[in-house]
């Protein structure tokens, strides 16, 4: 089973083609799949149109009455889905701009099915690129990347910032039970809380690889939604809280990783939620 997450915000005009298009590559593959999208608030016609679209897909709609932003908006879709998947399932997250185009969610799960627990489309392996966008979006994407690989240096990974991955649904489960609300803790700090994810079941253990991607920013027909100060200062606090060496992120879960890789039961009752919360640093949201 697939679950695709979307966050969608104003998407009204992108919605019509791109969950058709993920259900009919989905049907075409021959896979039980649902689609869930989280609609943060919109304020166009983006409700009505989903309404009119669970008649002919298989679909959940999550709805937020104001506009949360992408952290609280990721959030709810990976928790609803995890209380709804079993460990074996398999999760897709993709924009609901039809920046990310369906045929990759097929490719994502195909790589998974080889022992990965997640798997990025990547801009920066060969083959891979992007269309319409221009020279300074593009080294600022550039720059960010670079700079999450020398701050977080996951293996596998060279692209951080591309909220288009599968995970296995276990690996999200068990991240949620250990870091329960603190999974994604820097929500409100703009395109954060992609990158986050990420560290977070790095600090598990998790084994990552790319594939290469197009990202097609010359489909998109809605105004983007990244406010590059927040971002950029989402980023310097999550890198505070994973360097700082009095109860940081890294040195709080010291030894998750070979518990959780060693013993996945002992390593949910030794990080239970309890136990995060009385001795995180994490209390602070944003």
């Amino acid at each position: 089973m697939i679950w695709i997450i979307l966050p969608a915000y104003n998407e009204e005009e992108s919605l019509p083609h791109l969950l058709p298009e993920l259900d009919a590559a989905c049907r075409r593959a021959g896979v039980e799949h649902r689609l869930v999208v989280i609609n943060d608030g919109s304020v166009d016609g983006t409700a009505a149109i989903l309404d009119g679209l669970k008649a002919t897909l298989p679909l959940d709609v999550v709805t937020h009455q104001l506009n949360r932003g992408l952290g609280e908006t990721e959030r709810d879709g990976f928790e609803f889905v995890a209380a709804r998947c079993h460990r074996d399932d398999f999760i897709v997250r993709v924009e609901g701009d039809r920046t990310h185009p369906a045929e990759y969610a097929l490719r994502l799960v195909d790589k998974l099915q080889e022992g990965f627990d997640v798997v990025i489309t990547s801009r920066f392996q060969p083959g891979g690129g992007q269309q319409g966008v221009n020279a300074y979006r593009a080294f600022i994407s550039r720059c960010a990347n670079v700079f999450m690989a020398v701050l977080f240096r996951i293996p596998g990974v060279r692209e951080y910032s591309c909220g288009y991955r599968g995970y296995r649904a276990g690996v999200i489960q068990d991240a949620i039970a250990i870091f329960g609300n603190s999974f994604i803790q820097l929500r409100g700090l703009g395109f954060t809380s992609t990158i986050e994810m990420i560290i977070k079941l790095h600090l598990l253990g998790c084994r990552f690889a790319e594939i290469p991607f197009v990202l097609r920013y010359d489909r998109k027909k809605s105004p983007s939604k990244m406010v590059g100060s927040v971002t950029t200062l989402g980023y310097v606090m999550m890198a505070v809280l994973f360097h700082w060496p009095f109860g940081g992120w890294r040195s709080q879960y010291r030894g998750l990783r070979q518990l959780y890789m060693r013993d996945r039961a002992k390593a949910l009752e030794a990080f239970s939620l309890s136990a995060i919360r009385r001795r995180s640093v994490s209390r602070i949201s944003f």
